[in-house]
């Protein structure tokens, strides 16, 4: 038995008995990396990791490469910590309390932000809706860096033709900016919405989402159909 052993053992009782309420944010992180650090103190990891990046939720949205900087944290740990958000947040779009009938500019805002937690590159994702506004897919049209990502227009209208949309809804993200659209974005739109009115297809929204809010282009008379 090795000199942490006790005290592993002694912490993952203590969580299955209590859950992690009974954690402080540095016990939690030192839970974790149990799992992929096994033979070493991983109380002095938990508190790098904090006292580098200054919050939980900062250490889970980390890139790899950064995670790997804080001394003690190798390529497996920086996959688990890099891999809990991503299992949460594809555990709520699985859920049977995720919307699935997009109707309003509120449900629309609050399905695209679950897509968008903890991503740092700004990414492009196309959701196909019915008439009823039932979401028959959605799929991530494009990926870049922080400072953009190069958008498909066919990719976007074979899309909707292969699920045979009635409307489109569009979002992306601003990782390092603010949720108001850029020249750009209104430029992509147009376009965007031509090539699916051409195929009978309304582009009745696009969401820009920055730091947990968004902005509906709808909303603010860019697009001239709206969900």
């Amino acid at each position: 038995m090795g000199v942490h052993d006790g005290h592993r053992e002694r912490k993952r009782a203590q969580f299955l008995a209590h859950g992690l309420d009974a954690f402080a944010d540095h016990e939690t992180l030192e839970l974790l990396l149990f799992y992929a650090i096994p033979r070493r103190d991983t109380n002095p990891i938990a508190h790098a990791l904090l006292d580098h990046f200054g919050s939980l939720s900062a250490v889970f949205s980390a890139p790899a490469e950064e995670l790997m900087k804080v001394p003690g944290v190798g390529e497996s740990a920086a996959v688990l910590l890099r891999l809990v958000p991503q299992l949460y947040r594809r555990s709520r779009l699985s859920s049977p309390d995720c919307p699935t009938i997009l109707t309003s500019t509120a449900s629309v805002g609050a399905f695209f932000l679950e897509r968008f937690a903890g991503e740092r590159n700004e990414i492009l994702y196309q959701a196909c809706l019915d008439g009823k506004g039932k979401v028959l897919c959605c799929r991530k049209v494009s990926e870049g860096s922080a400072g953009g990502a190069e958008i498909n227009v066919r990719r976007v209208v074979e899309n909707a033709l292969n699920t045979n949309a009635t409307s489109v809804v569009l979002a992306h993200n601003h990782p390092s900016g603010i949720a108001l659209p850029s020249h750009e974005d209104f430029v992509a739109t147009k376009r965007i919405s031509d090539a699916l009115c051409a195929i009978g297809v309304a582009l009745v929204d696009h969401i820009i989402v920055a730091d947990g809010d968004f902005v509906s282009m709808a909303d603010n008379g860019t697009i001239p159909h709206k969900i």
